[in-house]
C-alpha cells in the first residue's frame, strides 16, 4: 500500500489554493495536513468550505503562513499572489518539496519550469524538489505554440497572442472592478502597455527551438518576441487563446497537425483535434480539468497558421497542472487525482 504524502496548501481561499483542495481531497495519495491563509487564518476550513464537513481536513484551522511553521509536511503547494512568494518560500526547509502556482520562480535559478509537455521538461520536474508552475495564458499558449516552434514552422519572431480568460484568472482580490455588475455583459482587453506572461512565454519558446526548455537559450537561437493582449470575458472560468504565426515556407495542414500529433501522441491531457465546420474547441470542454485542447488551422488570406489552445485557468492554468507537477516531484503516476471528466454541460 502506498504510503500518504502530505501536503500543505498555502493561499487555500483564493480560487487556485480553493482547487488544490478538492483535487487533493480526492487525490488517492496526497493528504492534507496543511492550510495557510491571510484573511481568512484562524478559521476551521469547513466553515469556509461546508462540503468538507464530517470530512477530517474540516477540522483544520487555517494558519497565518508562516514558512517556519509548516508541520510535518512532505510537499507544499503555494498559491500566493505574485510577488509574495519569493521571499517566505525562500524560507522553507529544503526537504520540503514546493510547487509555486504564483508567478515569482519562473525560469529562475534552482526552480524547474512546470509546464509538463513542453520539451524535456517532464525529466526536470520528475524528482525536482523546487516547481514553478506556468502561467494560466502561457499554458494555454505555448501549448499551441510549442510544437510549431520546435519544428520550425513558423518564424520566431512577431507571433501575436490574443487570449481570452474568464474572471477566476484575476484571483479573489475582492476589487471592485471584478463584480459581477462590473463584468457581466462586458469585454475588455488590458495589460496592453507591458504584461508579465510575456517574457515567459518568450524564454519558453527560444528554449523549444534548441531542445529542452530546461536548458537556458543557445546563442544560435533566435530569441522569440511576442505581441500578447489579454482580455477579461463575463465567464468564471476557462481560457481560449487563439495565436498567429507566419509560415517558413508554406507547410500543409497536415504537416502542422502531424508535427502537433508527434509531440503530444502520449501525453493525457493535451488533446490535439481537427476543426468541425471551422469551429475550435469550447472553454466549456475543459471545466473542472487537466485538459488542453489545441487545434490549427491556416488563414487563406494572409497565410498565418492559426494556432488554438484552451483550458481552464484554475486546472492546466493553475491547480490541475500543480498537481500534475506534485506527482513526479514524489513518484506518483502522473495522472493520479487528475483523470475526472470535465463538468461540461
Amino acid at each position: 500500500m502506498t504510503s500518504r504524502i502530505r501536503v500543505g496548501i498555502a493561499g487555500v481561499s483564493g480560487y487556485g489554493g480553493r482547487e488544490l483542495l478538492r483535487l487533493c481531497v480526492g487525490h488517492p495519495t496526497f493528504e492534507v495536513a496543511y492550510v495557510g491563509g491571510e484573511s481568512t487564518a484562524g478559521q476551521r476550513l469547513d466553515s469556509l468550505d461546508p462540503a468538507l464537513l464530517g470530512r477530517k481536513q474540516g477540522d483544520l484551522i487555517v494558519q497565518a503562513f508562516d514558512p517556519g511553521q509548516l508541520g510535518e509536511i512532505d510537499l507544499l503547494f503555494a498559491s500566493l499572489p505574485t510577488g509574495g512568494s519569493r521571499e517566505p518560500l525562500a524560507k522553507v526547509p529544503a526537504n520540503v518539496r514546493i510547487v509555486d502556482v504564483g508567478g515569482d520562480h519562473r525560469f529562475v535559478d534552482g526552480w524547474d519550469y512546470g509546464l509538463t509537455e513542453l520539451p524535456g521538461a517532464r525529466g526536470a520536474i520528475t524528482g525536482s524538489s523546487r516547481v514553478a508552475n506556468p502561467g494560466c495564458y502561457p499554458a494555454a499558449s505555448l501549448l499551441a505554440l510549442a510544437p510549431l516552434v520546435a519544428s520550425g514552422l513558423i518564424e520566431p519572431t512577431g507571433i501575436v497572442v490574443d487570449a481570452k480568460s474568464g474572471v477566476s484568472g484575476a484571483g479573489r482580490g475582492g476589487r471592485s472592478e471584478f463584480g459581477f455588475a462590473e463584468t457581466n455583459e462586458d469585454v475588455y482587453p488590458y495589460g496592453l502597455e507591458k504584461h508579465v506572461h510575456v517574457s515567459e512565454m518568450c524564454e519558453a519558446l527560444t528554449r523549444a527551438q534548441s531542445g529542452p526548455v530546461t536548458r537556458s537559450a543557445q546563442s544560435s537561437a533566435t530569441r522569440v518576441t511576442i505581441a500578447f493582449t489579454p482580455h477579461l470575458i463575463p465567464m468564471t472560468r476557462g481560457i481560449v487563446s487563439t495565436t498567429y504565426g507566419r509560415p517558413v515556407g508554406t507547410p500543409s495542414i497536415d504537416a502542422i497537425f502531424a508535427a502537433a500529433q508527434a509531440m503530444y501522441a502520449d501525453e493525457p491531457f493535451v488533446k490535439v483535434i481537427r476543426p468541425a465546420n471551422g469551429r475550435g474547441p469550447h472553454s466549456t470542454w475543459t471545466t473542472g480539468s487537466n485538459l488542453c485542447f489545441v487545434t490549427y488551422s491556416v488563414n487563406q488570406v494572409t497565410g498565418h497558421i492559426v494556432a488554438i489552445g484552451v483550458i481552464d485557468n484554475l486546472g492546466k492554468g493553475a491547480a490541475g497542472q500543480a498537481i500534475q507537477n506534485a506527482n513526479l516531484m514524489t513518484g506518483q503516476a502522473e495522472t493520479a487525482g487528475l483523470l475526472g471528466l470535465p463538468l461540461s454541460p
